[in-house]
């Protein structure tokens, strides 16, 4: 790996900036392209390229290039965004990069893709690749398509399918989550039993180190998650715990936190912290990966450095 070129794209958001990093700490020179300026990208060259849904030449950014991370999308969101918009930038830009990789000579290309591209928010069984993919909304369609676009190329390519990543800097859900751990109050969460799975962002990043190597099979996605999937109250718990804190929750019948949660219109809310998504990453493990992280004490340490950050 080491002096092995990297192109890099999304690397000012939250996963992005990580992988750039850890690539960096690797050994490879990494250039990123962004719509971010320079000043925002530090330890890589920096290309500039406009919006991911406009046509953008891909062919002198891959010059001198041996690998592509593709991490820049347009993210999940719960508002209304157009069907059309996600397949511009989430399908149709990744296989423009993609062919142009292809024409480059490129060794190999690795696409974050999403666990969306795979089932809808919640799942009744454990989700492995074997699993017909079943999308439920416009964001995991537009990865799918991009997965099934990247298999007609004469292409290295592997596609990761990330669960809900949490590591420092973490927005949204998990954000959420930790706000509620650092409640100097019970919490009447105890009962929340179903088990969900996460991902690590620095097993996201081992995951993606992994991807780039001959070691790692391609031309397929895989699972992207920590082996240990927890529930809602184990979450918690393993927060409260880098607090320096007991749990504190307190196993408040599911029915009555339903009935509150329609109350207050977080009906959509609780039903994602009441049911399960459990998504095995066997086959990636199978193959070599070996996440560093274990989900509680990663936890932990996110509470305790979310804190110290303020």
């Amino acid at each position: 790996m080491s002096g092995e070129r990297v192109l890099l794209t999304g690397a000012s958001g939250f996963v992005g900036r990580h992988l750039l990093r850890d690539l960096t700490a690797r050994g490879y020179r990494v250039r990123v392209a962004s719509r971010g300026t320079a000043q925002e990208i530090t330890g890589a060259e920096h290309v500039a390229i406009g919006d991911l849904g406009t046509p953008i030449d891909w062919q002198p950014l891959l010059d001198g290039v041996d690998h592509v991370v593709h991490s820049a999308g347009l993210a999940h969101a719960d508002g209304a965004i157009a069907e059309e918009r996600y397949r511009a930038v989430n399908t149709e830009a990744t296989l423009a990069l993609a062919r142009a990789a292809q024409a480059a000579g490129i060794r190999r290309f690795v696409f974050l893709s999403s666990i969306r591209a795979q089932s809808g928010p919640i799942a009744s069984q454990p989700l492995t690749e074997a699993d017909t993919p079943t999308p439920t909304d416009a964001y995991g369609r537009s990865k799918l398509a991009a997965e099934q676009g990247l298999a007609r190329l004469d292409l290295d390519w592997v596609a990761l399918r990330p669960v809900l990543i949490y590591g420092p800097g973490v927005k949204a859900n998990m954000a959420a989550l930790l706000k509620l751990a650092r409640l100097p109050v019970p919490l009447p969460l105890g009962a929340l039993s179903a088990r969900r799975s996460l991902l690590a962002i620095e097993n996201l990043a081992e995951a993606v180190a992994f991807a780039l190597s001959e070691s790692c099979p391609a031309r397929r996605s895989y699972i992207l998650a920590d082996p240990e999937p927890l529930s809602v109250a184990q979450m918690l718990a393993a927060m409260r715990a880098g607090l320096g804190r007991g749990p504190g929750l307190i196993p408040v019948p599911s029915v009555l936190l339903a009935l509150a949660a329609r109350l207050t219109r977080r009906g959509d809310a609780y039903e994602r912290l009441a049911n399960g998504l459990v998504a095995s990453p066997a086959a990636l493990i199978s193959a070599g990966w070996r996440p560093p992280a274990e989900t509680k004490a990663a936890l932990a340490r996110l509470a305790a450095q979310q804190t110290g950050a303020g």
